[in-house]
Protein backbone atom coordinates (compact mmCIF):
# COMPACT_ATOMS: atom_id res chain seq x y z
CA UNK A 1 0.00 0.00 0.00
CA UNK A 2 1.43 3.33 -0.89
CA UNK A 3 1.95 6.16 1.75
CA UNK A 4 -0.77 8.22 1.87
CA UNK A 5 -0.01 11.68 1.03
CA UNK A 6 -1.78 14.99 2.03
CA UNK A 7 -1.39 18.66 1.25
CA UNK A 8 -1.35 21.22 4.31
CA UNK A 9 -5.41 21.95 3.63
CA UNK A 10 -6.00 18.81 4.39
CA UNK A 11 -3.74 18.51 7.31
CA UNK A 12 -5.57 21.62 8.73
CA UNK A 13 -8.82 20.65 8.25
CA UNK A 14 -8.36 17.48 9.93
CA UNK A 15 -7.18 18.98 13.09
CA UNK A 16 -9.82 22.05 12.91
CA UNK A 17 -12.15 18.77 13.26
CA UNK A 18 -10.28 16.25 15.68
CA UNK A 19 -9.76 19.54 17.75
CA UNK A 20 -13.32 20.31 17.90
CA UNK A 21 -13.43 23.12 16.23
CA UNK A 22 -16.49 22.21 14.48
CA UNK A 23 -18.58 22.63 17.72
CA UNK A 24 -20.00 19.21 16.97
CA UNK A 25 -19.75 17.64 20.79
CA UNK A 26 -22.67 18.68 22.93
CA UNK A 27 -20.73 19.19 26.33
CA UNK A 28 -17.24 19.66 27.40
CA UNK A 29 -16.60 15.82 28.86
CA UNK A 30 -17.03 14.55 25.31
CA UNK A 31 -14.52 16.50 23.04
CA UNK A 32 -11.75 15.14 22.16
CA UNK A 33 -8.94 18.15 23.12
CA UNK A 34 -9.19 16.85 26.81
CA UNK A 35 -7.61 13.21 25.91
CA UNK A 36 -4.40 15.77 25.82
CA UNK A 37 -5.80 18.49 27.47
CA UNK A 38 -6.35 21.64 26.95
CA UNK A 39 -3.12 24.16 27.99
CA UNK A 40 -3.74 26.89 31.25
CA UNK A 41 -1.68 29.66 30.13
CA UNK A 42 -3.47 32.90 31.25
CA UNK A 43 -6.53 33.85 33.31
CA UNK A 44 -9.13 32.60 31.21
CA UNK A 45 -7.31 30.78 28.86
CA UNK A 46 -8.93 27.41 29.35
CA UNK A 47 -12.47 29.04 28.94
CA UNK A 48 -12.05 30.41 26.28
CA UNK A 49 -10.51 27.30 24.57
CA UNK A 50 -13.69 25.45 25.36
CA UNK A 51 -16.04 28.74 24.51
CA UNK A 52 -14.57 27.81 20.98
CA UNK A 53 -15.76 24.34 21.22
CA UNK A 54 -19.05 24.35 22.91
CA UNK A 55 -22.34 25.05 21.23
CA UNK A 56 -22.93 27.29 24.14
CA UNK A 57 -20.34 30.04 25.56
CA UNK A 58 -22.11 29.26 29.15
CA UNK A 59 -20.96 25.86 28.59
CA UNK A 60 -17.36 26.47 29.04
CA UNK A 61 -16.58 24.72 32.22
CA UNK A 62 -13.57 26.16 34.73
CA UNK A 63 -11.48 23.88 36.31
CA UNK A 64 -13.11 24.66 39.72
CA UNK A 65 -16.57 24.62 39.05
CA UNK A 66 -16.92 20.69 38.31
CA UNK A 67 -15.05 17.78 39.80
CA UNK A 68 -14.94 15.88 36.54
CA UNK A 69 -12.32 18.38 35.70
CA UNK A 70 -8.95 18.92 37.25
CA UNK A 71 -6.04 21.04 36.61
CA UNK A 72 -2.65 19.36 36.87
CA UNK A 73 0.81 19.65 35.53
CA UNK A 74 0.84 16.86 32.80
CA UNK A 75 2.06 17.05 29.89
CA UNK A 76 5.91 19.12 29.79
CA UNK A 77 5.03 19.67 33.47
CA UNK A 78 2.44 22.43 31.94
CA UNK A 79 -1.01 22.96 33.61
CA UNK A 80 -3.43 21.22 31.89
CA UNK A 81 -7.14 21.21 32.27
CA UNK A 82 -8.12 17.40 32.13
CA UNK A 83 -11.31 14.92 32.56
CA UNK A 84 -10.18 13.82 36.30
CA UNK A 85 -11.09 10.34 35.61
CA UNK A 86 -8.11 10.58 33.19
CA UNK A 87 -5.23 11.20 35.31
CA UNK A 88 -4.55 7.76 37.47
CA UNK A 89 -3.61 6.55 34.11
CA UNK A 90 -1.53 9.24 32.52
CA UNK A 91 0.11 9.26 35.68
CA UNK A 92 2.05 6.18 35.07
CA UNK A 93 1.93 6.71 31.59
CA UNK A 94 3.56 10.01 31.69
CA UNK A 95 6.80 8.40 33.22
CA UNK A 96 9.64 8.26 32.28
CA UNK A 97 10.64 5.43 30.26
CA UNK A 98 14.18 5.38 30.58
CA UNK A 99 17.50 6.99 32.53
CA UNK A 100 17.71 9.17 29.65
CA UNK A 101 13.91 10.12 29.22
CA UNK A 102 13.53 11.21 32.50
CA UNK A 103 16.83 13.76 32.02
CA UNK A 104 15.05 14.87 28.85
CA UNK A 105 12.00 15.38 30.29
CA UNK A 106 14.03 17.68 32.92
CA UNK A 107 15.78 20.05 30.53
CA UNK A 108 18.22 22.07 31.81
CA UNK A 109 17.45 20.41 35.05
CA UNK A 110 18.80 17.09 33.24
CA UNK A 111 21.56 18.58 32.64
CA UNK A 112 22.63 19.43 36.23
CA UNK A 113 21.73 16.17 37.72
CA UNK A 114 24.08 14.48 34.98
CA UNK A 115 27.02 16.71 36.11
CA UNK A 116 26.24 15.73 40.14
CA UNK A 117 25.72 12.71 39.00
CA UNK A 118 22.40 12.33 40.40
CA UNK A 119 20.15 9.72 38.15
CA UNK A 120 17.58 11.08 36.85
CA UNK A 121 15.01 8.12 37.68
CA UNK A 122 16.03 8.33 40.97
CA UNK A 123 15.16 12.31 40.88
CA UNK A 124 11.90 11.72 39.87
CA UNK A 125 11.45 9.01 42.25
CA UNK A 126 12.43 11.03 45.41
CA UNK A 127 10.89 14.21 44.66
CA UNK A 128 7.75 12.48 43.57
CA UNK A 129 7.70 10.93 47.07
CA UNK A 130 8.59 13.80 48.74
CA UNK A 131 6.29 16.05 47.04
CA UNK A 132 3.23 13.17 47.94
CA UNK A 133 4.11 13.25 51.33
CA UNK A 134 3.75 16.84 52.02
CA UNK A 135 1.17 17.81 50.38
CA UNK A 136 -1.45 16.51 52.17
CA UNK A 137 -4.40 19.61 52.14
CA UNK A 138 -4.49 22.54 50.22
CA UNK A 139 -1.29 24.44 50.58
CA UNK A 140 0.25 27.92 48.46
CA UNK A 141 2.69 26.59 45.85
CA UNK A 142 5.48 28.66 47.33
CA UNK A 143 5.02 27.29 50.49
CA UNK A 144 5.36 23.41 48.82
CA UNK A 145 8.30 24.37 46.91
CA UNK A 146 9.87 25.79 49.91
CA UNK A 147 9.14 22.72 52.07
CA UNK A 148 10.17 20.06 49.71
CA UNK A 149 13.55 22.00 49.09
CA UNK A 150 14.34 21.16 52.60
CA UNK A 151 13.29 17.61 52.46
CA UNK A 152 15.52 16.69 49.26
CA UNK A 153 19.13 15.70 49.42
CA UNK A 154 21.61 18.24 48.11
CA UNK A 155 21.98 19.11 44.85
CA UNK A 156 17.91 18.51 43.61
CA UNK A 157 17.90 22.50 43.73
CA UNK A 158 19.59 25.87 42.38
CA UNK A 159 21.14 28.94 44.55
CA UNK A 160 18.58 32.08 43.47
CA UNK A 161 20.40 35.22 44.61
CA UNK A 162 17.70 37.15 44.32
CA UNK A 163 16.24 35.34 47.58
CA UNK A 164 19.61 34.00 48.67
CA UNK A 165 17.86 31.02 48.86
CA UNK A 166 17.61 26.89 47.50
CA UNK A 167 15.15 26.41 45.27
CA UNK A 168 14.18 22.79 43.96
CA UNK A 169 14.75 22.91 40.51
CA UNK A 170 11.16 24.45 38.85
CA UNK A 171 11.10 21.66 36.16
CA UNK A 172 11.74 18.62 38.08
CA UNK A 173 8.76 20.39 40.63
CA UNK A 174 6.39 20.36 37.94
CA UNK A 175 7.44 17.05 36.05
CA UNK A 176 6.62 15.21 39.36
CA UNK A 177 3.33 16.82 40.68
CA UNK A 178 1.09 14.07 38.89
CA UNK A 179 2.84 11.28 39.71
CA UNK A 180 2.62 12.65 43.34
CA UNK A 181 -1.23 12.82 42.91
CA UNK A 182 -1.29 16.54 43.30
CA UNK A 183 -3.21 19.19 41.39
CA UNK A 184 -3.25 22.96 40.75
CA UNK A 185 -5.83 25.20 41.78
CA UNK A 186 -5.22 28.30 39.73
CA UNK A 187 -5.79 31.86 41.78
CA UNK A 188 -3.34 34.80 43.66
CA UNK A 189 -1.30 32.99 45.24
CA UNK A 190 -1.68 29.77 43.08
CA UNK A 191 -2.18 26.78 45.28
CA UNK A 192 -1.69 22.57 45.49
CA UNK A 193 -3.81 20.43 46.36
CA UNK A 194 -4.26 16.48 46.50
CA UNK A 195 -5.75 14.90 44.06
CA UNK A 196 -9.01 12.50 46.18
CA UNK A 197 -8.28 8.81 45.89
CA UNK A 198 -4.71 10.19 44.91
CA UNK A 199 -2.72 7.01 42.97
CA UNK A 200 1.23 6.05 44.50
CA UNK A 201 4.15 7.35 43.51
CA UNK A 202 5.07 5.00 40.10
CA UNK A 203 6.98 2.42 40.22
CA UNK A 204 7.84 2.92 36.60
CA UNK A 205 5.55 3.71 33.00
CA UNK A 206 2.82 1.84 32.07
CA UNK A 207 1.64 2.59 28.55
CA UNK A 208 3.80 5.24 26.89
CA UNK A 209 2.02 4.53 24.03
CA UNK A 210 -1.19 5.57 25.82
CA UNK A 211 -0.15 9.08 26.09
CA UNK A 212 0.87 9.44 22.45
CA UNK A 213 -2.26 7.95 21.34
CA UNK A 214 -4.79 10.97 21.85
CA UNK A 215 -1.48 13.38 20.08
CA UNK A 216 -1.92 11.48 16.80
CA UNK A 217 -5.28 11.31 16.58
CA UNK A 218 -6.46 14.99 17.73
CA UNK A 219 -3.22 16.72 16.27
CA UNK A 220 -1.99 14.17 13.73
CA UNK A 221 -0.81 13.81 11.36
CA UNK A 222 2.22 14.57 13.40
CA UNK A 223 5.80 14.49 12.79
CA UNK A 224 8.20 12.93 15.25
CA UNK A 225 9.86 16.60 16.23
CA UNK A 226 5.96 17.73 17.38
CA UNK A 227 5.49 14.00 19.08
CA UNK A 228 8.72 14.13 20.90
CA UNK A 229 8.25 18.29 22.15
CA UNK A 230 4.55 17.17 23.46
CA UNK A 231 6.41 15.10 25.76
CA UNK A 232 9.08 16.87 26.48
CA UNK A 233 11.39 14.23 25.15
CA UNK A 234 13.55 13.52 22.66
CA UNK A 235 12.83 12.21 19.13
CA UNK A 236 14.75 8.60 19.43
CA UNK A 237 12.78 8.29 22.31
CA UNK A 238 9.85 9.12 21.47
CA UNK A 239 10.12 6.73 18.41
CA UNK A 240 9.76 4.15 20.97
CA UNK A 241 6.65 5.46 22.29
CA UNK A 242 4.66 5.26 19.06
CA UNK A 243 1.23 2.93 19.41
CA UNK A 244 1.62 -0.04 17.60
CA UNK A 245 -1.35 0.96 15.12
CA UNK A 246 0.53 4.33 14.03
CA UNK A 247 0.96 4.49 10.38
CA UNK A 248 3.65 6.68 8.33
CA UNK A 249 2.28 9.36 5.67
CA UNK A 250 3.34 12.99 3.88
CA UNK A 251 1.82 15.85 5.46
CA UNK A 252 2.70 18.86 3.52
CA UNK A 253 5.82 17.21 2.34
CA UNK A 254 7.13 16.18 5.77
CA UNK A 255 7.03 12.51 7.41
CA UNK A 256 4.56 11.96 9.79
CA UNK A 257 2.33 10.07 11.41
CA UNK A 258 -1.31 9.32 12.47
CA UNK A 259 -3.70 6.59 13.70
CA UNK A 260 -4.52 3.82 11.54
CA UNK A 261 -8.10 4.32 12.05
CA UNK A 262 -7.51 7.89 11.31
CA UNK A 263 -6.49 8.25 7.73
CA UNK A 264 -9.86 8.12 5.83
CA UNK A 265 -10.91 11.14 7.98
CA UNK A 266 -7.46 12.77 7.48
CA UNK A 267 -7.41 11.95 3.54
CA UNK A 268 -11.10 13.21 3.29
CA UNK A 269 -11.53 15.66 6.33
CA UNK A 270 -15.06 18.21 6.44
CA UNK A 271 -14.91 21.67 4.99
CA UNK A 272 -13.91 23.77 7.40
CA UNK A 273 -16.75 26.76 7.23
CA UNK A 274 -15.84 28.69 10.51
CA UNK A 275 -14.81 31.65 12.53
CA UNK A 276 -13.24 31.14 16.05
CA UNK A 277 -10.66 33.21 18.43
CA UNK A 278 -8.35 31.41 20.22
CA UNK A 279 -6.22 31.79 22.94
CA UNK A 280 -2.12 31.62 23.19
CA UNK A 281 -1.21 27.58 23.36
CA UNK A 282 -4.57 26.41 22.14
CA UNK A 283 -4.62 22.82 21.41
CA UNK A 284 -4.61 23.88 17.13
CA UNK A 285 -1.82 26.27 17.99
CA UNK A 286 0.67 23.64 19.80
CA UNK A 287 2.54 21.37 17.07
CA UNK A 288 6.52 22.33 16.57
CA UNK A 289 5.46 22.71 12.88
CA UNK A 290 4.44 26.24 12.83
CA UNK A 291 4.99 26.71 8.71
CA UNK A 292 2.42 24.49 8.19
CA UNK A 293 -0.12 26.42 11.00
CA UNK A 294 1.05 29.70 9.80
CA UNK A 295 3.02 29.36 6.12
CA UNK A 296 4.01 33.14 6.16
CA UNK A 297 7.01 34.12 8.15
CA UNK A 298 6.43 37.27 9.75
CA UNK A 299 2.73 36.55 10.18
CA UNK A 300 4.20 33.01 12.59
CA UNK A 301 7.12 35.65 14.51
CA UNK A 302 3.27 38.08 15.13
CA UNK A 303 1.65 35.10 16.58
CA UNK A 304 4.66 33.24 18.65
CA UNK A 305 6.65 35.40 20.42
CA UNK A 306 9.38 35.81 22.99
CA UNK A 307 6.36 36.40 25.37
CA UNK A 308 3.26 38.03 25.33
CA UNK A 309 1.60 35.65 22.96
CA UNK A 310 -1.94 37.17 21.42
CA UNK A 311 -4.56 34.82 20.19
CA UNK A 312 -5.38 33.64 16.90
CA UNK A 313 -8.48 34.56 14.69
CA UNK A 314 -9.02 31.23 12.37
CA UNK A 315 -11.17 31.78 9.37
CA UNK A 316 -11.91 28.38 7.31
CA UNK A 317 -8.59 26.17 7.19
CA UNK A 318 -6.05 29.19 8.15
CA UNK A 319 -5.03 31.31 10.62
CA UNK A 320 -5.78 34.81 9.52
CA UNK A 321 -5.19 37.46 12.62
CA UNK A 322 -4.14 37.58 15.99
CA UNK A 323 -6.66 39.49 18.82
CA UNK A 324 -5.80 40.23 22.25
CA UNK A 325 -8.22 41.30 25.05
CA UNK A 326 -8.27 43.35 28.25
CA UNK A 327 -11.06 44.32 30.69
CA UNK A 328 -12.17 47.78 29.78
CA UNK A 329 -15.10 49.14 31.87
CA UNK A 330 -16.94 46.08 32.81
CA UNK A 331 -16.72 44.63 29.32
CA UNK A 332 -13.96 43.14 27.07
CA UNK A 333 -12.17 44.72 24.82
CA UNK A 334 -11.07 43.05 22.14
CA UNK A 335 -7.75 44.42 19.19
CA UNK A 336 -8.09 42.40 16.17
CA UNK A 337 -4.80 42.13 14.03
CA UNK A 338 -5.27 41.47 10.20
CA UNK A 339 -3.13 39.31 8.30
CA UNK A 340 -5.15 39.65 5.17
CA UNK A 341 -8.20 42.17 4.45
CA UNK A 342 -11.00 40.48 6.23
CA UNK A 343 -14.49 40.83 4.78
CA UNK A 344 -17.57 42.84 6.56
CA UNK A 345 -18.69 39.16 6.69
CA UNK A 346 -16.01 37.50 8.46
CA UNK A 347 -15.52 40.67 10.37
CA UNK A 348 -19.66 40.53 12.18
CA UNK A 349 -18.85 36.86 13.18
CA UNK A 350 -15.70 37.62 14.58
CA UNK A 351 -17.52 40.43 17.05
CA UNK A 352 -20.07 37.51 17.95
CA UNK A 353 -16.95 35.17 19.08
CA UNK A 354 -15.41 38.12 20.97
CA UNK A 355 -19.30 38.18 22.88
CA UNK A 356 -18.90 34.40 23.54
CA UNK A 357 -15.20 34.97 24.70
CA UNK A 358 -16.80 37.62 26.98
CA UNK A 359 -19.31 35.51 28.49
CA UNK A 360 -17.11 32.23 28.76
CA UNK A 361 -14.98 34.82 31.47
CA UNK A 362 -17.90 35.94 32.82
CA UNK A 363 -18.06 39.30 31.36
CA UNK A 364 -20.89 40.96 30.00
CA UNK A 365 -19.94 41.76 26.37
CA UNK A 366 -17.54 42.73 24.22
CA UNK A 367 -16.05 45.46 21.74
CA UNK A 368 -13.94 44.90 18.82
CA UNK A 369 -11.64 47.17 17.45
CA UNK A 370 -8.96 47.10 14.32
CA UNK A 371 -5.58 47.70 14.85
Amino acid sequence: MSTLDVDRAQVMAYRIAATGLHRDQGKAADLAVLDIGVQQTVPGSVATSLAARLPAATDAVAANDDPDFTVAWTYRGAAHLMRTADLPALARDLWPVSEDDAIARLAGAGIMFRKTGIAGLDAWRTAATAMRKIVKNEMVKGDVSTAITKALPDGYGYACRSCKATHIYGSLFQAVALGAGVQVRSGSPTTLAPVPKRWAVPKGPDRPDRAVRPYLHVLGPATMNEIAAFLGTTQKLARTMLPDDAVEVRADGRKAYVLESDVDAVRKPPEPDLVRLLPPFDPLLQPRERELIVPDEAQRKNLWRMIGNPGAIVVDGDVLGAWKAKLARKRLAVTVEEFVPLPRTVKKKIEQEADRVAVARGIEGADVSYG
